[in-house]
């Protein structure tokens, strides 16, 4: 009965080591996914300080159209990332991965923080912050596939819906500390402060933060074993032509689910600024909450798709989304008061979270081991540059071009388009691999 006893508080000692193992694991994949996404969207959120500085000719709209472009920009450096990235996730190990793409991106903040303006450089002030772009790009364009694939790996088999769903919590937290750092510096500092020199200071932050992830993800277990790592179609283009439908399937619902993202996030600040005619102050606060609530239902949600499946919880995405995306986007126009601006961007929000939350484990799910970084890296770098790092562009050209209302229908239509491959994915919800 004794040896019982000490059997079972052995098993329960082992299993309590093993989950906060897991849980640390978590946490040094995740640091280094916030940082990243906290430097990148620091250039969304602070563009309406700086475009000034590098395109000095305009008016507001054409500045913002302009640096939005630099945005979509880096977006296009992407898929190069996700396959490099990939490539060395799968062939070297996701800890190689992740280590690298966190140093390139503290660089690219550093170089943005420091780059002098037009009236100093003249035309190389454009051209170096959209170097600059290109090389966070790059880096971010790696890190999605090689950490959804790394946290897919340790997740406890039941429960990968809540542990992968903590890639999107501190994807949002990242995006949520840039904005927060921009509405701290709208307190303490001046317009003309934060348009001279006070939209520096995030980006040095940034790369300051990284620091701090580089020396968690340092401690972090490789996932992958030898045989994975020398299999002959690690990390190649021709082993991940082996599972092309899984390749393409999902392109198709990161199209319709990353323009919804970006449309929601990173260019809704920029809508209630210049659409809806609220001061930047306001837009920014009604961001923070919204990102916030946002982050906090992440894990309810993946927890959620444990349950109903992940077919189910994207199928409930790409319906509300191509039924609600118009109406939201309209009534948002015209809107006078903030809660109810709040309200409606919430809405959005936690509609887009049915994706979000279970993104990177249902692409995960959809690839062997063998190409696991690349197959998730690519696809998603791939269809995020063409259609969620053009969101900002596409929007703001529109609406310079007087047709705003065909970017509602446009975000609409990719909904319905993520619909219709949700349709394929098996039902128990683990995806389709081929």
């Amino acid at each position: 009965m004794a040896d019982l006893i000490n059997q079972q508080q052995e098993q329960h000692s082992e299993a309590a080591l093993d989950t906060k193992k897991r849980i640390w694991a978590i946490v040094g994949a995740s640091s280094g996914n916030l940082v990243e996404w906290f430097d990148f969207y620091v250039y969304s959120f602070c563009s309406i300080y700086f475009a000034h500085i590098f395109f000095p000719t305009g008016n507001t709209t054409t500045q913002l159209v302009q640096t939005a472009g630099v945005f979509a920009a880096g977006f296009l450096m992407r898929p190069i990332g996700g396959w490099l990235f990939g490539y060395i996730g799968d062939k070297h190990g996701r800890k190689t991965s992740m280590l690298i793409s966190v140093c390139m991106m503290c660089f690219g903040s550093m170089v943005i923080a420091c780059l002098p303006g037009y009236a100093t450089i003249g035309i190389w002030a454009p051209v170096l912050l959209l170097l600059a772009r290109l090389f966070q790009g790059l880096s971010v364009g790696g890190e999605y596939g090689t950490s959804a694939t790394y946290m897919s790996e340790v997740a406890v088999e039941g429960r990968k819906g809540f542990y992968a769903s903590f890639q999107y919590v501190t994807l949002i937290g990242g995006q949520l500390l840039a904005l927060l750092t921009v509405v701290i510096l709208q307190q303490i500092l001046t317009d003309e402060e934060l348009h001279a020199w006070g939209w520096r200071i995030p980006f040095a932050l940034g790369a300051v933060l990284a620091v701090v992830a580089l020396y968690l993800r340092r401690s972090l277990d490789e996932t992958t074993d030898d045989k994975t790592r020398s299999h002959r179609d690690a990390g190649s283009l021709r082993g991940l032509w082996k599972h092309r439908k899984a390749f393409i399937m999902v392109l198709g619902f990161t199209a319709g689910g990353s323009l919804s993202f970006y449309t929601f996030t990173t260019y809704m600040q920029k809508y209630l600024v210049n659409t809806s005619g609220m001061d930047a102050r306001t837009a920014s606060a009604i961001m923070t909450g919204a990102l916030f609530v946002f982050m906090l239902v992440q894990p309810f949600i993946g927890a959620l798709s444990d349950k109903i499946g992940r077919r189910s919880s994207m199928l409930i995405f790409g319906g509300l989304a191509t039924l609600l995306t118009v109406p939201i986007l309209t009534l948002l126009q015209n809107v006078s008061s903030s809660w109810l601006a709040f309200a409606l961007v919430m809405c959005a929000l936690l509609i887009t979270s049915f994706y979000t939350s279970i993104s990177g484990i249902l692409k995960a799910e959809m690839f062997p081991p063998e190409v696991r970084a690349l197959g998730v890296g690519l696809s998603y770098a791939v269809a995020n540059a063409i259609f969620g790092g053009s969101a900002e562009y596409v929007a703001l050209s529109l609406k310079a071009a007087g047709s705003e209302t065909s970017f509602f229908w446009y975000v609409s239509a990719m909904g319905a388009v993520a619909f219709a491959v949700s349709l394929l994915l098996h039902r128990k919800g683990k995806g389709l691999r081929l």
